[in-house]
């Protein structure tokens, strides 16, 4: 008489096996999520740069105020301070009659706060030049944008 089924042995390689394919596919699972989750900020720092360039059409210098309404005195750009997901907070860094420095900095307790490399991102004006960059806690001062290989956090 055939018996039918499994054996431990059987069901134990297959765990194993999957468990063995979860280890290898979950991290780099959550790396892609992360990546695609950083055009948050891409967003967020496109649209303070077009704020600032409506901001330096009317003014002598570009602002510092990121969340003061356009109608208050001194006006700012009326824009939040974190993005729509929640997943990163934007700042203001520096302003001046030159350009400005803008961060998008992942918010703790997201899985942005995870991104091994771009937690903190960066766009910089200066001179009419853009620059971009990124990196992970970001120690250097704003001035300093280069701080990592931009084309790794900002894809093109």
């Amino acid at each position: 008489m055939a018996h039918a089924g499994f054996t431990l042995i059987e069901l134990m390689v297959v765990v194993a096996l999957i468990g063995l394919l979860a280890t290898i596919a979950l991290p780099s699972f959550l790396d892609s999520l992360r990546k695609g989750r950083r055009s948050e900020a891409v967003a967020a720092l496109a649209q303070v740069q077009q704020a600032q360039e409506r901001w330096r059409a009317n003014s002598p210098s570009y602002t510092t105020a990121l969340t003061t309404a356009t109608n208050a005195v001194p006006p700012g750009l009326g824009l939040a301070s974190g993005t729509t997901g929640g997943l990163y907070s934007i700042t203001i860094d520096s302003a001046d009659g030159s350009g400005y420095t803008v961060t998008a900095n992942a918010v703790s307790g997201t899985t942005q706060a995870a991104d091994s490399n771009c937690s903190t991102m960066r766009l910089r004006l200066s001179g009419g030049n853009v620059q971009y960059g990124g990196c992970n806690g970001c120690s250097a001062p704003p001035a300093d944008v280069a701080l990592s290989d931009a084309n790794n956090c900002w894809s093109r």
